[in-house]
């Protein structure tokens, strides 16, 4: 159909207005994407610590740790570490460059998504820069190659023992509470930043690789022996283990059809006063009910020959024995699989919230097991002590850094839950306990979190109780 002239026009009036318009269009969406861009944050480095007060360069700044992927070979002969840790984290900024926490090991090589990267060492930080700037909101991966000798850690914060990677007879015991981890692996090595874990370990022949979680894979090729084990639960740097030496291994179920781990040294087969897999079992089972569900696929333990370490470590899904073997122990590391594991503290002063309620675990344990009311073990501990004692005057809430596993902060912890459980009664504090883990669970979590919910639980104003019992020195009246 042919059209009139005035049609034409009309016609040719509309497209020079659709064509200036999609020019105007065009100009403003490039408009706006070039002030979208100008004001997204140029990239900058990560900062070199989350600024937990204190430990204030642990953890790091600028992503969150998702998985690690860790392959370590150990020579018990020679002591030297080779290790691939492989982490998978996403950034929370733009960055140019992060930080890994990694103590005196060298590093031979480093690769950011597969490209090689730039690095650099201050003391224990190791800083990346990437070829490319990394996008907030972005998964990359990391990929460290490094080997040595590792150290373990010693001073006055545990017990004034050594701790981390420590080396034994016959292999190496990991237990690396509060700041080890990076001893052995590079790592945002705070409680805050969690992650999941594959953990390789290649041993020599005849010696056994014990770590967390399941095992996928065990086998002997040539003289080596293999050991690949996978946590898909969020874990803390300081929980994760690779303790390599001869085992006796024993598996099953608990009666509730829990998954259990049980390696001991056979040197202690003659030691050990108490059956730490029948224990184990039944404390998973007990503690289950009280605290709420299991929080990991399997339990267990891994009891070795080391007592110059004189300490046990509520490692996540398998506790960490050394001299110390006994009942109570083994039911206040399991206690920690709640409290400290699944539920870790947001920073390093809240600890009483993992070693108070672990040590108050040992009085409902002995209540269990009609050998002592909670309420006798209250008193028993708050009447060895006379008021002029050194013990009251640690302010558990805030115990410090050096003295974050003083006494008080385990026993002073624990009567503050038996103060809180006369005041609110047990209906109230029984609903309290598992609220918490479930609430938290695989989380962090703080004190005043914990007074919150037990004030909601409760319906009862308790400021007064734990700012007695937490953040006052002195010995409490009754």
């Amino acid at each position: 159909m042919k059209l009139s002239r005035s049609a034409r026009s009309v016609r040719a009036a509309r497209t020079v207005r659709s064509v200036r318009s999609a020019r105007w269009g065009a100009v403003a969406t490039a408009a706006v994407s070039f002030f979208a861009v100008a004001a997204s944050p140029a990239p900058s480095p990560g900062a070199d610590g989350i600024g937990d007060s204190y430990f204030p360069r642990l953890g790091n700044g600028g992503f969150d740790a998702r998985h690690y992927d860790l392959s370590v070979a150990y020579d018990p002969d020679t002591d030297r570490l080779d290790g691939r840790t492989t982490l998978t984290a996403r950034a929370t900024q733009n960055l140019s460059s992060f930080d890994l926490d990694l103590q005196k090991l060298e590093v031979t090589r480093v690769e950011v998504n597969g490209r090689r990267a730039r690095f650099t060492r201050d003391g224990d930080e190791l800083r990346v820069t990437p070829r490319d700037a990394l996008r907030r909101g972005r998964d990359f991966t990391v990929t460290v190659t490094y080997g040595g000798v590792p150290e373990p850690l010693t001073g006055p914060i545990v017990f004034g023992s050594d701790y981390g990677w420590m080396k034994t007879p016959d292999g190496v015991f990991v237990a690396c509470e509060p700041n080890a981890a990076s001893t052995w692996f590079p790592s945002s090595d705070h409680p805050s930043d969690k992650a999941t874990y594959d953990i390789r370990i290649k041993a020599p022949k005849g010696l056994t690789g014990v770590s967390n979680g399941r095992l996928v894979s065990a086998y002997d090729k040539g003289g080596s022996s293999y050991a690949h084990w996978r946590e898909s639960r969020p874990m803390a740097t300081y929980l994760a283990t690779a303790t390599i030496g001869k085992f006796d291994v024993r598996t099953g179920r608990t009666p509730s059809g829990i998954p259990v781990y049980v390696a001991i040294d056979p040197v202690l087969a003659g030691d050990n006063t108490v059956d730490v897999y029948a224990v184990t079992a039944a404390a998973t089972d007990y503690w289950s009910q009280v605290f709420g569900p299991y929080p990991f696929e399997e339990t267990g333990a891994i009891v070795d020959d080391m007592p110059q370490a004189g300490f046990s470590l509520e490692v996540q899904s398998k506790p960490a024995y050394s001299a110390v073997r006994s009942e109570t122990t083994i039911v206040h590391e399991l206690a920690h699989q709640w409290f400290g594991d699944s539920v870790s503290v947001a920073h390093w002063k809240d600890i009483w919230l993992n070693e108070g309620f672990a040590t108050y675990a040992q009085w409902l344990w002995a209540e269990h097991q009609g050998t002592r009311s909670a309420h006798d073990s209250f008193l028993a501990a708050y009447d060895a002590r006379p008021a002029d004692n050194a013990f009251w005057q640690t302010v558990v809430g805030d115990p410090q850094r050096d003295t974050m596993f003083a006494s008080a902060v385990y026993q002073r912890g624990a009567m503050t839950l038996q103060v809180l459980r006369e005041r609110i009664g047990d209906t109230a504090f029984f609903r309290l306990l598992p609220a918490w883990t479930e609430q938290h669970r695989y989380g962090n979590a703080d004190t005043a979190g914990f007074v919150r919910l037990a004030e909601r639980i409760s319906g009862k104003q308790l400021d007064d109780l734990f700012d007695t019992w937490l953040f006052t020195t002195g010995k409490p009246a009754l």
